[in-house]
């Protein structure tokens, strides 16, 4: 029975022997034997499995060299509100294990073979902006090859923190970090280098993320340094991530029905100014942009004011100040047909200045009107010029009762009136002219301004 038991269990017992003889020598290979025809022999790396717990280098006082890389295949949400981005990485580590060698040949030309990632020691790598619990998957497997290089994938749903700047929504481009460091391991025992040149990172990210979510990808720079936490150093990569919004969703929804309703208002100006009918189509096109703000303020950033926000701001100013004036016209207009007040000088003579700048005295009543295209007769509730003062006696009249020269101080005075009234409407024309003017400035600098920024 003794004979039988050592003969059955001596082969294990002499290549655990063998193992640990191994591992105290210079070389450390696995006895490979038979992998080609049986399977891997899980015993054959038993040594290694015990010593996950140590970081694997024969000297310990030489840093372990880890090589990382990513790719980015999504950027799933940016949170301007909480100043989140969230993403989807396929983080690549590399590092060596000296104890995981064999020759190809004689385990029949097998060069790499899969392990189970728990059973073998892993860098610590994380990502220093990472705000969320890692909910990497459990049961992951490495790749090792015969000379001890060790590939390990790892996908992450990455929630890290960056610093947003929303100023120019939708057309604000946004530069994220992502600090790759070491939890516990200094300099002294853990370095940390780039397994691909950034740009080809950069590269392969783009490709993968062209064509989804609502932001694009623009480039990936790298950056080494040092972080000292009281006397030790900790080595991090740093990857900068600059990334832009698709600005059509907000340009079709918030832009475009904005820039419809201002120019609708500013098409208003063309109703005569005498029509009754101009300050209720403006306040109803000011109470419909309310509504379209109330409706579309979801689509906002909920902190910060956005160049948008002064946008939205300025329209609704404009269309306030478009109704006001249209309120402050008609009710001069009923002023003028009832008793015009005096107009004091500095406005009559800015009025000539702004009409008729190479003249130096008013213009006659008459002239003035038919520039104008407009007369007294024409304002709302007016038939009759002579109501403006009053029922005025005609010359026989006048003769008869004894005042021959009344009918002409009462001409002379209604002249001055319709004068006076006629410097009134021409104001109000310039009112109007001035307005619709900056209505048309106000557009044409927000158009240029939206096609400068979407295509810089």
């Amino acid at each position: 029975m003794e004979r039988g038991w050592l003969h059955e269990h001596g082969f294990f017992l002499c290549l655990i022997l063998h193992l640990l003889l191994q591992g105290r020598g210079d070389t450390f290979t696995i006895n490979c034997s038979g992998f080609d025809r049986h399977g891997v022999d899980p015993v054959a790396f038993q040594a290694v499995f015990d010593r996950k717990a140590f970081r694997p280098v024969i000297n310990y006082s030489i840093p372990t060299r880890v090589n990382i890389s990513f790719t980015m295949s999504a950027i799933v949400e940016v949170d301007a509100q909480l100043q989140l981005m969230t993403s989807f990485l396929w983080l690549n580590m590399f590092w060596y294990n000296p104890f995981i060698t064999w020759n190809p040949e004689e385990c029949g030309g097998i060069r790499k073979i899969s392990i189970a990632a728990e059973n073998l020691w892993l860098p610590d790598i994380f990502i220093e902006e990472f705000m969320d619990m890692d909910q990497t998957a459990t049961g992951l497997m490495v790749y090792v090859n015969s000379e001890g290089l060790i590939k390990y994938d790892k996908p992450m749903r990455v929630v890290s923190i960056c610093n947003l700047d929303i100023f120019y929504f939708p057309f604000d481009e946004q530069n994220c970090t992502l600090t790759f460091s070491s939890f516990i391991y200094t300099v002294e025992n853990m370095l940390l280098g780039m397994e691909k040149k950034v740009q080809e990172i950069s590269n392969t990210s783009q490709d993968l993320i062209r064509s989804k979510g609502e932001w694009v990808l623009l480039d990936i720079h790298q950056r080494m340094m040092k972080m000292t936490v009281g006397t030790n150093q900790y080595d991090q990569i740093i990857f900068y991530v600059a990334i832009r919004r698709r600005p059509r969703l907000y340009v079709i929804n918030l832009l475009v029905p904005s820039g419809f309703l201002v120019a609708i208002d500013a098409l208003s100006f063309y109703l005569p100014i005498e029509s009754e009918n101009r300050a209720p189509f403006k306040m109803t096109l000011l109470l419909g942009y309310n509504v379209f703000l109330l409706m579309m303020n979801d689509l906002l950033p909920a902190t910060g004011t956005p160049l948008i926000s002064v946008y939205f701001a300025l329209c609704l100013s404009l269309m306030v100040v478009s109704l006001l004036e249209t309120i402050f016209i008609t009710y001069l207009l009923h002023l003028a047909t009832t008793q015009p007040p005096p107009m004091p000088q500095w406005l009559h003579s800015l009025l000539l200045y702004c009409t008729s700048p190479t003249k130096c005295c008013p213009t006659a009543p008459q002239k003035g009107n038919k520039g104008l295209g407009l007369t007294p007769t024409h304002l709302p509730g007016v038939k009759e010029p002579v109501e403006l003062v009053g029922k005025v006696p005609g010359p026989r009249e006048a003769e008869l009762n004894g005042c021959p020269g009344s009918t002409r101080a009462q001409e002379e005075y209604e002249a001055q009136k319709r004068h006076l009234v006629n410097l009134w409407i021409e104001f109000s024309h310039m009112m109007d002219t001035l307005l619709f003017r900056l209505y048309l400035l106000f557009m044409a600098t927000s158009i240029i301004t939206v096609i400068v920024l979407w295509n810089t």
